[in-house]
């Protein structure tokens, strides 16, 4: 039997002290947090406004961990190039973001960062079948963009469960390694539900800095535990 992939955990900072990122960034990278997502929201593509690249950059020397940047802006070519600066890793779009999708992904890789899709639960999954040699990781909402604390879509467990084999069949056809990660009401109960469908990798927000400082490596070997329950 080979192995199970290595579950990647990956706090979302919309759900951090804003007063003190720095400290809650550190803070759970030494709880154990695998990543750092960073939620970008324009308040036009999605109802919300959080933060731009230069917040990124500040924030760039508190981790050495991977950031995984969530860009939910439109149009989103424009600002790549100005958080690939600030410290992005991971640079994953919308395909509604865009008139090209594959010319972004072009833009990102030629930048040196990670390229990354994301599907809305409405999008479909067909969306990055003649893009995924230019990805690196396909992150599924389940939830609709824009709102930490919303409840998990369970409908979108078949989509995950089909990427899982789309990427396992690239994979064996000689592509290379895709992360699958989910996004969206990710806590204790609905994690073996993602895990259990094929994703490797878990953004979790409230699930993470609830309680404080003192609480987040339990919350983080809470997901970890559940998932090994799936």
């Amino acid at each position: 039997m080979a192995d199970l992939p290595v579950l990647r955990i990956a706090p979302s900072i919309l759900a951090a002290d804003f007063a003190k990122l720095g400290e809650e960034i550190r803070a759970v990278e030494e709880a154990g947090a695998d990543w750092i997502h960073i939620d970008v929201m324009d308040g036009h593509f999605v109802p919300n406004l959080t933060i731009g690249p230069a917040v990124v950059k500040a924030l760039r020397p508190h981790t050495s961990l991977p950031f995984d940047v969530h860009l939910m802006i439109a149009p989103v070519d424009p600002l790549i190039e100005a958080f690939a600066d600030a410290g992005a890793d991971t640079i994953s779009v919308h395909p509604e973001a865009g008139p090209h999708l594959h010319r972004t992904l072009q833009t990102i890789r030629a930048l040196g960062k990670r390229a990354g899709v994301v599907l809305n639960p409405a999008t479909p999954v067909d969306e990055v079948d003649h893009v995924l040699g230019m990805v690196d990781l396909i992150l599924v909402m389940t939830v609709n963009p824009g709102f930490g604390g919303q409840k998990f879509i369970t409908s979108q467990l078949d989509k995950i469960r089909t990427l899982r084999q789309r990427i396992d069949q690239h994979i064996a056809g000689g592509g290379g390694p895709i992360d699958l990660e989910v996004d969206g009401g990710v806590d204790p109960t609905t994690t073996p539900l993602a895990t259990g469908a094929g994703a490797d990798a878990l953004v979790a927000g409230t699930a993470v800095f609830r309680g404080g400082p003192d609480a987040y490596a339990e919350n983080i070997r809470a997901l970890r535990s559940a998932a090994e329950a799936s």
